[in-house]
């Protein structure tokens, strides 16, 4: 019972979220972006940090940054190797994995392979990096946390306090965004957030209406209470529909296992009188002697 969005998902070698965000930058016009942070995701860590050099490297590592997105610094990453063809001499001056990045190509050119055979056009969106980042909202809006107190945020959904890793372009940057959306969660001494991306809350109620609604300070609450109701009513009225419909299916496919194996063979048995057919004599001529 797979969507048209989950049948082209399916083909895609990659987490569910990440495909996902593959098929909605098409229609957003940032596919050729999104492929390449989507390749950046889909290898390890690309910066490192050499001992006794940690100070250099984190300042290297500072002229990428994008201050609302860490999905747009890696974009700005690969953007800046590709801008200095592909040199691994720019990558060991700049704290960067060569072999990462040459991955990240490869990954890049099988994907975008696929997405030529599910015709999904290849479209950039320039410099308005605000459409990348509602294009990563609509994949990740499952993973949204919210601020909580100064430099600490907790998960929308389960309340869970998360806290941004020290590598991420969003840490120390003095303003942090009221709701942000992770790509995977680490747990060391805390819960850290890794690879982080600024949201608009309206996003996240646009994008994910099943986790997430906006507060109206209009609204009475039995207005509200009434809504909930009513959501709930057309809930249950969808789930009743899909059980009858399996249900259905169900019977459908034990009547035709049934047909198919309730199948009448007569069987012609020596010495038996019946109206069947009996076996025939054999007599020395049909042996042929």
């Amino acid at each position: 019972a797979l969507t048209p969005t989950g049948r082209l998902m399916v083909e895609f070698p990659l987490d569910p979220a990440l495909s996902k965000m593959l098929i909605v930058s098409c229609d957003m016009g940032c596919s050729a972006d999104i492929l390449i942070i989507v390749s950046m995701l889909s290898v390890p860590a690309i910066f490192y940090r050499p001992k006794g050099r940690e100070e250099e490297s984190d300042q290297v590592r500072e002229k990428f940054s994008v201050p609302e997105s860490d999905h747009l610094t890696y974009l700005n990453v690969y953007m800046q190797w590709k801008n200095n063809n592909y040199s691994s001499i720019w990558c060991n001056d700049h704290f960067i994995h060569t072999k990462a990045m040459r991955k990240v190509r490869e990954v890049r050119s099988q994907l975008k392979d696929i997405m030529v055979q599910q015709k999904i056009n290849l479209i950039s969106c320039g410099s308005d990096w605000d459409i990348i980042r509602k294009c990563i909202c609509a994949a990740y809006f499952h993973q949204a946390a919210k601020l909580k107190g100064i430099g600490e945020y907790v998960n929308v959904r389960t309340g869970m306090p998360c806290h941004l890793h020290p590598t991420s372009s969003l840490f120390g940057m003095g303003y942090t965004p009221d709701y942000i959306i992770y790509h995977e969660l680490v747990m060391t001494t805390k819960e850290y957030m890794q690879c982080v991306t600024a949201v608009d809350g309206e996003w996240l109620a646009e994008l994910g209406p099943m986790f997430y609604s906006i507060k109206h300070a209009g609204k009475s609450r039995q207005e509200n209470r009434r809504r909930a109701k009513e959501e709930l009513s057309n809930m249950e009225q969808e789930m009743v529909l899909a059980q009858e419909q399996l249900r259905a299916r169900r019977e459908e496919q034990e009547k035709k296992s049934n047909a198919s194996s309730v199948r009448a063979v007569k069987i012609c048995t020596p010495g038996r009188r019946e109206e069947a057919p009996m076996t025939p004599r054999r007599t020395p001529a049909r042996f042929g002697l």
